[in-house]
């Protein structure tokens, strides 16, 4: 049996596994994580991932295989899984967590099935009304978190309001900022702007004797610009802005690429500049910020972009360690417990 800090992972989960976890544990442990005493616990084909193993002999001292030949698909629907999904992948890494086993799971399976399995094995915390998938994304002077990016299309301004209180304990905890900007997206930054629910979200919120540093409204492009470490959206709107800005990330790579390929002249000015220009292609690189939180569980949830290289599971995984190592739990349930105080005294049901 595994001993320490113990990842719990759907080896399963993504386009490219089981390959892809195991290349991405092996990158873990000779950059990012070179010192860190994690283990895994491997949920998949004991078949398929044996011979990825026997190609990194330090990395597999790390690692215990848990098989199982079931396996959730990336297109199939969170119904489903729920109905099938017991015993697959990612079934038993969501359990391993549940049974006290592991400290943390990751996944770069559906994210659909992922969070309902997540929600019905470890539940949701009290008083949550529907978990939100914050993002970390980067900015000028660091990284900032933007929650919700696609598990909540519709929201009301009670479950913003919670998004806030969860997004600020997260980043308390993984990035060690006591006392970080909160702010809600919206179409402008004057009080008259926005629909009815981010209005009354805005208004909650400024009435809070909750102790968060809410600096009111920001618009899209505070986003990227720092204009808060944590942003609160719904869903639909965050999934949107999340995925506009991998594409433009990727978009930029590819100018940049072309203009390296030009002419003799850029091939020269490129060489001069290499240093640079690669300090700014990590910074836009979106595998750095690859690793997804489900905030308002009973227990950790990483989720890792499906499609992601081994660059990008190691940040996952870089994520969720750092979280293992945290008191998330316990700040979380701290400003839960107050926030849902705060809303029986005042009455709060929007």
């Amino acid at each position: 049996m595994l001993q320490g800090l113990i990842v719990s992972i759907d080896a399963m989960g993504g386009d490219d596994a089981p390959a892809i976890v195991v290349d991405g544990i092996e990158h873990f442990l000779k950059t990012i994580g070179k010192g860190r005493k994690a283990r895994f616990i491997l949920h998949g084909d004991e078949a398929q991932i044996t011979p990825l193993l026997k190609k990194c002999p330090e990395t597999s001292s790390r690692i215990e295989i848990r098989h199982t030949e079931l396996a959730i698909g990336m297109d199939d629907k969170p119904s489903q899984a729920l109905r099938r999904g017991k015993g697959s992948s990612m079934w038993n890494a969501i359990q391993s967590v549940k049974d006290g086993e592991a400290n943390i799971v990751v996944s770069a399976g559906n994210t659909g099935a992922l969070m309902a399995m997540s929600m019905m094995i470890l539940k949701r915390k009290q008083g949550v009304q529907r978990p939100a998938i914050a993002a970390s994304w980067p900015g000028p002077d660091g990284m900032c978190v933007v929650l919700d990016v696609g598990a909540n299309i519709d929201c009301n301004a009670a479950q913003l309001t919670e998004f806030a209180v969860l997004g600020e304990a997260y980043y308390r905890a993984l990035y060690h900022v006591e006392q970080p900007r909160v702010a809600l997206l919206n179409v402008g930054t004057e009080d008259l702007k926005g629909n009815d629910v981010v209005k009354a979200a805005h208004e909650r919120l400024n009435e809070s004797q909750l102790g968060l540093n809410y600096i009111g409204y920001v618009e899209g492009g505070d986003i990227s610009m720092g204009g808060a470490e944590v942003i609160v959206t719904d869903g639909f709107t965050g999934n949107i802005a999340l995925k506009t800005a991998e594409g433009t990330a990727k978009l930029i790579g590819t100018y940049f690429k072309e203009a390296m390929q030009g002419s003799l002249w850029s091939k020269f000015t490129t060489y001069l500049n290499a240093m640079a220009l690669r300090r700014l292609k990590k910074k836009i690189d979106p595998r750095n910020a690859n690793g997804g939180v489900f905030l308002g569980l009973n227990g950790i949830v990483i989720k890792s972009h499906g499609g992601t290289d081994k660059v990008g599971f190691s940040n996952a995984l870089n994520i969720a360690i750092g979280l293992a190592e945290s008191d998330f739990l316990e700040k979380i349930d701290d400003t839960l417990t107050a926030l849902h105080d705060e809303d029986d005294n005042i009455g709060f049901i929007q």
